[in-house]
């Protein structure tokens, strides 16, 4: 059976932790930023952990991290 491949797309969107979970950029820090307050803008720069349910997923997608 040949080797599982990285899903290259999520490979740059998603960074596995020491502990195994995955962290992942914040949405909505595009584009119409104008509207959106300093504080919100400033609160969406950290990183979030990805939710239970899709870390199987992103497991399977990113077998080698």
């Amino acid at each position: 059976m040949p080797k599982m491949k990285t899903h290259r797309g999520a490979a740059k969107r998603f960074k596995r932790t020491a502990t195994g979970k995955f962290k992942r950029a914040q949405q909505g820090k595009n584009h119409i930023l104008t509207k959106m307050s300093s504080k919100r803008k400033r609160q969406l720069r950290g990183l979030a952990v990805v939710s239970p349910a899709d870390q199987k997923r992103l497991e399977k997608l990113l077998p080698g991290s």
